[in-house]
């Protein structure tokens, strides 16, 4: 299992690979949360929120990854697995905020359709 400690080092490796100008107006940078939120439409305790991108007024536009989710979503994967989601999961959450700079919604719109789908999966 990959510790926080870990997961701080593969995430400052994985923030490095990413160019300067992705870093523009990200003013509160890459968060690590210990939790494991599940998202509002978990209807069976195991959609967890995996990273989040956040504006705030107060604290500005920052990056939020789920070290708790990962690691119950990882349970016994390798740590090249863990790289592997983070990195994904990383990438997602830079492209709301390059999307949400450019008035851009087009990952919103995917995500909200990915949600449609689990929804309809479930009423199946």
């Amino acid at each position: 299992m990959v510790t926080i400690d870990r997961f701080e080092e593969i995430l400052e490796t994985l923030a490095e690979e990413l160019p300067a100008a992705f870093y523009e107006q990200l003013n509160g940078g890459i968060l690590v949360d210990p939790g494991h939120p599940l998202h509002p439409a978990d209807r069976h305790g195991d959609l967890y929120i995996m990273g989040e991108y956040r504006t705030d007024p107060a604290m500005g536009q920052y990056i939020v990854m789920f070290y708790g989710s990962f690691r119950r979503v990882l349970r016994g994967a390798d740590e090249s697995e863990w790289v592997d989601e983070m990195r994904d999961v990383l990438r997602h959450e830079f492209r709301h905020h390059i999307e949400g700079m450019a008035g851009v919604r087009d990952l919103e719109i995917w995500d909200e359709e990915q949600i449609a789908a689990y929804r309809a999966e479930d009423d199946e």
